[in-house]
């Protein structure tokens, strides 16, 4: 389970992030709706513990911060950050021995070969293309089985074989219990799975909707989304 509570995140006078509570239950996909700059990246880096922020994040009950936090969180970032001389097998050797994770090497070839990234094995990260190392990032993230996934615009630069793979992952992480958290601008990325959806505008929520069917009738998704991101139209 992922709890955001009123967490606000300044850089110098401007105020990325407004007093935004989120709540992710197990076994459900949340995502983040926005245009570019709406402070969705700046709130999946508070969760990840990357920044300093006012308010309370817990993940799987624990302060985001703290190391059991941390063994229960998986995060792929917007921009890979791959090492450039160890091997793509070495990435997932580096993160299983640091998470003491003793079923790694299985887990890890088959994320490898699942997203046709097996035959790179052997590549330095230096010579993977931006595509791969997208790979390379959602295979690290996903190694040590987290109980908390967060994923920050993943389906930039992949290819159409792993964007259907990685659809496929959201929805076995959340058969599988998980809490998963997709941050994006790209609404048709994410129509056919998501549980709850955040549109955000200006570094807060302009509006919250469950995929329930209390919702049945009401404007659509894609529709609210437009309304607020072109509209400016607060819910």
């Amino acid at each position: 389970m992922l709890s955001v509570s009123h967490v606000s995140k300044r850089y110098g006078k401007v105020l990325a992030n407004n007093d935004v509570s989120l709540e992710v239950r197990d076994g459900e996909i949340g995502v983040l709706l926005g245009p570019n700059g709406a402070g969705k990246s700046t709130l999946i880096k508070c969760i990840a513990g990357l920044l300093r922020f006012d308010g309370e994040i817990l993940i799987d009950g624990r302060p985001n911060k703290s190391l059991e936090a941390k063994r229960a969180l998986g995060y792929i970032p917007e921009i890979p950050a791959v090492y450039d001389l160890l091997t793509v097998w070495e990435h997932l050797e580096f993160i299983g021995r640091a998470y003491q994770d003793k079923d790694w090497e299985t887990a890890g070839q088959a994320l490898l070969e699942r997203l046709e990234l097996a035959p790179q094995r052997d590549k330095l990260g230096k010579e993977l293309s931006k595509g791969m190392q997208q790979k390379l990032s959602i295979c690290c993230a996903l190694v040590h089985r987290p109980r908390v996934v967060i994923f920050d615009e993943p389906m930039v630069g992949l290819d159409p074989h792993a964007i259907k793979e990685l659809k496929a992952l959201f929805t076995e992480l959340k058969a599988q219990g998980c809490t998963v958290l997709i941050s994006t601008h790209m609404l048709d990325s994410v129509e056919d799975f998501w549980d709850v959806a955040h549109i955000m505008m200006h570094g807060a929520f302009a509006a919250t909707r469950r995929n329930d069917p209390a919702s049945l009738g009401e404007e659509s998704l894609e529709s609210l989304f437009f309304s607020i991101t072109e509209g400016g139209r607060p819910q």
